[in-house]
């Protein structure tokens, strides 16, 4: 293309919404190159790397992942229940590589934010003109007492999926008719928001269709409230029973629900003022964003990555751009975006429109955020929410009226179909990421 041509062809671009930015050829772009590091490869760090490459193939992208195959965490409560393999979620990076993208299996050491460098344990050194920060999540460990790294194996969060969620699936099967699986939430934010009660929903069908009827799920909950919480207890009520006598009982923080401590070797566990004893004990400990992000000073005092919304440029450091659930966005005590695969797509689209705009001397496109998030009581029982923001004044804008949840009282027939619709959704994130 002409010189003259390319830039207002990228004029164009960065006049346009986010999301039809990223729609744009790949062969339109020619230009000389910058170098983009990407860490993390879940669905936001994938995102990146896809659209950076096909939004602008001169960019020298280099995406820096630990494993080799990647483990979606949206329907791995599937597995836990026995409807699905773990194996039927995952893919590797083989469609990333063959977009040019530089993929780098090992382990980020450090990140220089001044000299703006990436070092690896395997000894790599890598220079960047932006940065995208996607590594997920970390866990608080020490947030339950008796709670450790080395316990987990055995007391199992499963809240990364992999082997610890066919451990939970293990002793699930294991549990004797009349046993209580405990599910200890944590406080909020943390991701997947609606995952502990979807969790709740698929063991109970586990418990009712396996010769477990006298099974009890208790969820001890450090909230008192909770994602799509009407639909939920809905679906609970209807196909298990749910409250006293029911087999899913919900304790909220305010009515003594936070787990504080385990005992391990008897799978108790204990809140404030009582005590627990589980045939099967989920615990679930806070998140923070993960190491690489705080120790390279991007976290606040939460221990979340902040963002300007325009961009989802560190508010701290520049050119660097974190994505997914390791950041935070909105104040305290909203939150409104959650962490999500959705929202990760998204936040991660974002930022690779104002890195291509940024790295031309345009403004960055006015971005819109979109989640959808589905939820499976039950295989043939499903609910979603939907969720959209603006940016206005530097703040992130929830539109009510463009998002919402799926109708209660709705027909059986509805949430059958919205079942159908997850899968269909969970296909297309995982194209619009890894393929």
């Amino acid at each position: 293309m002409k010189q003259f041509d390319r830039r207002s062809f990228i004029k164009a671009l960065a006049a346009a919404p986010a999301a039809s930015v990223l729609t744009v050829p790949a062969h339109a772009q020619s230009k000389p190159k910058a170098r983009v590091v990407i860490i993390g490869g879940g669905f936001g760090g994938a995102t990146a790397a896809k659209y950076l490459k096909q939004l602008d193939p001169a960019l020298d992208v280099t995406m820096i992942e630990v494993n080799k195959t990647y483990t979606s965490c949206p329907l791995s409560n599937e597995v836990i229940s026995g409807h699905r393999s773990l194996e039927s979620l995952q893919t590797g990076y083989d469609n990333i590589a063959k977009r040019g993208v530089n993929v780098l299996f090992d382990h980020v050491d450090t990140v220089d934010p001044v000299k703006k460098t990436v070092k690896t344990k395997g000894g790599k050194a890598l220079q960047y003109d932006a940065l995208v920060m996607a590594p997920g999540i970390s866990f608080k460990y020490d947030s339950v007492e008796g709670y450790s790294k080395e316990v987990a194996e055995q007391i199992p969060h499963a809240y990364k999926a992999g082997p610890q969620t066919l451990t939970l699936k293990k002793q699930l099967e294991a549990m004797p008719d009349g046993g209580v699986f405990i599910i200890a939430v944590p406080p909020k934010p943390f991701r997947c928001p609606p995952g502990p009660y979807e969790r709740a929903a698929q063991v109970a069908w586990y418990c009712k269709t396996h010769g477990k009827p006298k099974a009890k799920v208790l969820i001890l909950d450090a909230n008192d409230s909770h994602s799509k919480q009407a639909l939920f207890q809905q679906a609970w009520r209807e196909l298990y029973g749910f409250g006293p006598g029911g087999m899913i009982e919900w304790v909220p923080g305010a009515q003594d629900g936070k787990v504080i401590k385990i005992d391990a070797k008897t799978r108790t566990a204990y809140t404030n003022f009582g005590e627990n004893k589980a045939a099967v004990l989920n615990v679930i400990p806070a998140h923070h964003a993960g190491r690489i992000a705080v120790d390279t000073g991007l976290t606040n005092a939460g221990g979340w990555c902040e963002v300007v919304p325009m961009t989802m440029e560190s508010v701290i450091h520049k050119d660097i751009y974190p994505v997914g659930d390791a950041c935070i966005a909105g104040e305290l005590p909203v939150y409104d975006m959650p962490k999500s695969a959705h929202m990760a797509i998204t936040q991660a689209k974002v930022a690779v429109g104002a890195i291509v705009a940024k790295i031309n001397g345009l403004p960055p496109p006015t971005p819109w955020y979109v989640n959808t998030c589905y939820s499976l009581a039950a295989p043939d029982y499903g609910f979603s929410v939907v969720h959209i923001y603006r940016v206005a004044d530097n703040q992130f804008v929830y539109i009510k009226e463009a998002g919402g949840v799926s109708p209660a009282k709705a027909t059986r027939l509805q949430y059958a179909l919205e079942a159908e619709y997850a899968l269909g959704w969970w296909r297309n994130v995982m194209a619009d990421a890894f393929a």
